[in-house]
């Protein structure tokens, strides 16, 4: 990470004006955190060494989570969904597709609730509004 972090702080030749940086991950931490790198650790106070990768990793600013929801404000979402890009589906066949595909995935979120929502359009062959 200390590359990067010297390529967004720029150094002898300076930070292009035309370059833009965007880190995706599927993981909470961008960097992982091992306990190696504590013991390894030579600053006299611990918190520095780790607090070094965290300031890193706040310089990207923008954090997306996919919050867990109940079982009723995730069916609400997919109905909120449906009415919007006007899908038409039996309600109880709706409810029975949405559960099942929830629990496939293992999680009920705004983001399940959206794939599960571009799955149906799919399957109906009805196009999504931008």
């Amino acid at each position: 990470y200390k590359s990067l972090k010297a390529a967004l702080e720029g150094g002898v030749e300076g930070r292009p004006a035309n370059v833009i940086f965007y880190a995706t991950s599927n993981r909470r931490h961008l960097l992982p955190r091992d306990m190696i790198d504590n013991e390894r650790s030579t600053a006299i106070n611990p918190s520095e060494a780790v607090g070094q990768r965290h300031l890193f990793l706040d310089r990207f600013g923008l954090w997306l989570g996919f919050h867990k929801c109940s079982q009723d404000e995730y069916l609400d979402m997919i109905d909120g969904y449906i009415s919007h890009h006007g899908l038409a589906i039996d309600p109880e066949q709706l409810r029975t597709e949405a559960l099942e595909w929830a629990t496939t995935r293992g999680s009920r979120s705004g983001r399940v609730a959206w794939q599960f929502t571009q799955d149906l359009a799919g399957r109906l062959g009805k196009p999504l509004k931008d």
